[in-house]
């Protein structure tokens, strides 16, 4: 069974390969891949490998604490669920298992607006904070309608994403059929079959659900909600601007996140216009390409505004030591994004339970292993960082020790 399997999985990468077993290729390939020749997608999880630790042996760690706070809400460990699109494709149960997981574990849920289910079912579904992340599509009127109705069903923070102005050519989408699996006319779906015949559960679970869904969350007046469609285009039209922070800001009076912050200077703006807290990711390496990993960005922004907002980071967390390195550069926490989708694909809410006991394992193990007691007092002391300019390292080496607000 899928979730006996993923039950049994040792670390995420096996759970990656339960979740490509599972989905059709043009699914699979759309969760997994980056944009272009997929450098920052890779650059992501590389650059941790370049980063050793400097352990403190004969420590008394009998006990770690992974708890943490970011924007005043308890975390149980410092790992929070990030948005991903389309999960509902992945399996029917998409974003309630996910949410549903990220509550049962103590941590945060944050809810994409392209996602399957509404969005007063997913917050029913956690008994953690969940937030919501905000794109502009479907225009002005359907982004006020989506926050008003995430501020009565009470989600707490309000995550805007900025780096988006087009969506990034994503090669293996075009392979492999993503825009005609989303195109409402079945016919251009046809040379696609033998991808879809070839994993019978994800096709029975697929059709049981009714096929493509709507978006419930995006409702433009007078015309409903929008169909599950390829949002590359709609994305080119919804850019966010800096300027667009004034009415957001009126119609959303909660804590306000911005995501996708990888320079100090739009770190500063963010604070500016009102962010309560930044992301610093290039939004998994589906983008921009050959943007700096998030983690070599993560310095510059905390030394920008690390005394003055809370710093978060995504972008190629699949281990526990990928999550200590990047607290002891400066982040709060960290938010997880294929890490989590991976079980969600491969088993749904048991693959997702799998996922965050892996990374929190993981986290504890290190902790012990380096001899800190509390994610609270890492900081860089805990790391090698090695000269080497070609893997952006100076970046790290220039950095501050941190700066965070704890």
């Amino acid at each position: 069974m899928p979730a006996n399997s993923a039950r049994h999985a040792v670390n995420i990468s096996q759970l990656r390969a339960l979740a490509q077993k599972r989905l059709p290729r043009v699914v699979f390939d759309y969760l997994d891949g980056g944009s272009d020749d997929e450098v920052t997608l890779r650059k992501n999880c590389e650059v941790f490998g370049s980063i050793g630790f400097r352990p403190r042996h004969a420590v008394d760690v009998s006990q770690v604490n992974l708890q943490t706070t970011v924007l005043g809400f308890e975390l149980s460990f410092p790992a929070m669920l990030a948005p991903v699109g389309y999960s509902r494709l992945m399996h029917r149960d998409g974003e309630l298992a996910a949410a549903a997981a990220a509550g049962e574990n103590g941590t945060a849920y944050i809810l994409s607006t392209i996602s399957g289910h509404r969005l007063e079912n997913v917050k029913a579904a956690s008994s953690g904070p969940v937030w919501y992340q905000l794109y502009l599509l479907g225009g002005r009127a359907a982004a006020e309608a989506s926050m008003e109705r995430a501020r009565n069903a009470g989600f707490s923070a309000l995550v805007v994403t900025i780096d988006t102005a087009v969506s990034g050519l994503r090669e293996r989408d075009y392979r492999n059929g993503m825009k005609e699996l989303l195109a409402p006319n079945p016919l251009p779906k046809i040379p696609f079959l033998p991808q879809f015949l070839a994993r019978p559960r994800w096709l029975t679970g697929f059709l049981l659900d009714g096929g493509l869904p709507e978006l419930p969350n995006i409702v433009v007046p007078g015309e409903g909600p929008l169909p599950l469609l390829d949002v590359g285009a709609a994305l080119g039209r919804s850019a966010v601007t800096w300027e667009d922070f004034n009415w957001i800001r009126q119609s959303w009076p909660g804590p306000m996140i911005v995501k996708g912050v990888l320079t100090g200077d739009d770190a500063r703006r963010a604070v500016d216009h009102g962010a309560a807290a930044v992301v610093v990711s290039n939004h998994g390496g589906r983008q921009l390409d050959y943007a700096a990993a998030s983690l070599e960005a993560l310095p510059e922004v905390v030394a920008a505004v690390g005394t003055q907002t809370e710093v978060l980071m995504d972008g190629g967390i699949r281990r526990g030591s990928h999550i200590v390195k990047a607290l002891c550069l400066g982040a709060r926490a960290v938010l997880v994004g294929r890490a989590y989708a991976y079980g969600l694909a491969a088993a749904g809410k048991p693959g997702v339970m799998r996922a965050l006991e892996i990374l929190r394992q993981d986290v504890e193990r290190t902790l012990k292993l380096i001899g800190c007691p509390s994610v609270a007092e890492l900081d860089r002391s805990y790391l090698e960082l090695g000269p080497d300019p070609s893997m952006g390292l100076a970046r790290f080496q220039q950095s501050p020790a941190r700066g965070v607000l704890r």
